[in-house]
């Protein structure tokens, strides 16, 4: 089945018979205040004499997971009087979590793979945690927040297969592609360092050579042309950066696949690929586990509108939402734990090289929507029923399902976290502008009947059993790595690689890494708490 007559199979599932519900399905947009950012961004919270004035030693600004890392850093140091100031009404950013009618579900990022000796921080953190425990001089993860098997399937031609790559009816050219594809991600393995987090990485000249091209680019010249392996990729490309392989650089491409995931043609799985831990609620689970300890050292709802540095340390102006007051914090330092279009609209006096830094990033906007259904869906032949889920061809990245990791063996209400990035992609070529303003434009049942269209596809009987769909969008969920993008942030930052700072004020965030993951995340708030002296 070609793309085209796919996706128009998928436009018109919802009229299909047995598609239209026959109940009110419930729901509307949560999760994210976007009138919060948008007021700053608008100039509405800028002006005002603060009311209050509160004083601390450190503060952080921003209560993202680099934050949360910042704040745990000083912690472990002994520094205890601190403030983390939140914009939203819970802390985590991106990896936050939530609930539909009592079933945990996450809200945006959902899984953490297993950490290689590269991400240290990460490994100590889930030591911290009881994740894992060296047994008999060997590392075991906590088989509870491993990923259940089965692992992943995808619907392709009209039935459920196994694994993410096409498979079913494909010739032997796909399959030759598919194992040429893999002993080339494995060379690249060996001979180049591909890294997480990027920052413990040198960049070498092969790796600069990849960030400077597009990945359709250097797929073209490799010879990579197969649309199965090209829809796989693009796909990943979309997963993890929120933008199409004609518009992230071939090293982010790449690197998806030779940092950490592979690549493994049929017959050449060992078993042992693709290990993540997962819970309910996503990585919201984790989030929440770093927030607990901050008790009132936590200030959610806080709009930061200016951070300054003055003669004595650092001056703070924050727009609280709850009090409606402005309030102002003085401080000895601060983490500057807030992407990077925010913190250049905040810092005063921002120096030449965030300018710089925050103008060349582009950002993917996102949509997670959350589906309750009141019983297991009908399904279609093929592969059991999974943690993610993956439609062929479709605008949407599929669903995990929320109850995937319960022991409770009981058929019973679930929900459904469906993942739409609306960057662009070899499918869809919007800029991310203009998914933005689609995402603030589109009224919730407009998201709701795409995704009703979408899935049904796979379960025509969807609608009938979905009760309520909530939506979150994130209208800057990620920085693209677009080509250029690694050595341009790199080479702005000063103090070349490591987390970088002005004064008194030191930055950390994903965004400096051009790559919006959790490890990305933690490490650079960790050096930022870690290092604060």
């Amino acid at each position: 089945m070609r793309r085209r007559s796919f996706l128009g199979g998928a436009i018109g599932a919802a009229t299909l018979p047995g598609c239209q519900p026959a109940h009110a399905i419930e729901g509307g947009f949560t999760g994210i205040d976007m009138a919060r950012g948008h007021a700053l961004r608008d100039g509405r919270m800028d002006s005002g004499t603060p009311q209050v004035t509160r004083r601390t030693r450190v503060l952080v600004a921003g209560g993202g997971v680099a934050g949360l890392a910042a704040a745990r850093a000083l912690r472990l140091q002994g520094i205890d009087d601190f403030a983390l100031l939140e914009l939203e009404d819970a802390a985590g950013g991106n990896a936050r979590s939530g609930a539909v009618d009592g079933i945990a579900c996450p809200l945006g990022a959902h899984y953490l793979p297993l950490p290689g000796d590269a991400a240290s921080e990460v490994q100590d953190l889930l030591e911290e945690l009881g994740l894992r425990r060296r047994v008999a001089g060997r590392w075991q993860y906590d088989e509870f927040a491993l990923c259940h098997s089965p692992q992943e399937r995808l619907f392709f031609r009209g039935e459920w297969q196994d694994g993410l790559l096409p498979l079913h009816g494909v010739g032997e050219s796909t399959l030759a592609q598919y194992r040429r594809f893999a002993r080339r991600i494995e060379a690249l393995r060996r001979e180049t360092r591909f890294v997480i987090p990027t920052l413990k990485a040198p960049l070498s000249s092969t790796l600069l050579a990849l960030d400077a091209q597009p990945f359709a680019s250097w797929l073209g010249r490799e010879g990579f042309d197969d649309e199965h392996l090209l829809w796989l990729l693009d796909y990943c490309c979309r997963d993890d950066y929120g933008a199409g392989i004609a518009h992230v650089s071939a090293w982010a491409g790449l690197h998806y696949f030779a940092s950490r995931h592979g690549f493994f043609a049929p017959g050449e799985d060992n078993g042992e690929r693709d290990a993540v831990l997962t819970w309910p609620e996503g990585n919201g689970w984790l989030t929440r586990q770093l927030a607990a300890p901050l008790g009132e050292r936590l200030h959610t709802g806080q709009v930061v509108t200016r951070i300054a540095q003055t003669r004595a340390g650092v001056e703070l102006d924050a727009f609280d939402a709850r009090s409606q007051q402005m309030l102002r914090w003085q401080a000895e330092r601060c983490i500057v734990a807030l992407p990077l279009f925010i913190a250049l609209r905040v810092v005063e006096n921002p120096p030449a090289w965030l300018r710089q830094a925050a103008a060349e990033l582009t950002y993917a906007p996102w949509l997670v929507a959350n589906v309750r259904i009141d019983a297991p869906l009908k399904d279609r032949p093929g592969a059991a029923p999974s943690w993610d889920n993956v439609l062929y061809g479709t605008r949407g990245l599929g669903y995990v399902d929320a109850r995937h990791q319960s022991l409770d063996p009981t058929p019973r209400a679930t929900v459904l976290s469906w993942y739409r990035p609306l960057g662009p992609s070899r499918y869809d070529a919007a800029s991310a502008a203009a998914g933005r303003q689609q995402l603030a434009a589109q009224p919730w049942r407009a998201w709701r009947d795409a995704l009703l269209a979408e899935l049904s596809v796979a379960h025509p009987y969807l609608a009938e059993r979905a009760t309520r769909i909530d939506i979150t969008r994130y209208g800057h969920a990620m920085a693209i790595p677009s080509p250029g993008r690694l050595a341009q942030l790199q080479a702005g930052q000063p103090g070349g690689r490591t987390v970088p700072r002005e004064g008194r004020l030191s930055f950390a965030h994903a965004d400096w890494a051009g790559y919006s993951i959790f490890e990305e995340a933690f490490t650079r708030g960790h050096i930022a708490g870690a290092n604060l002296a």
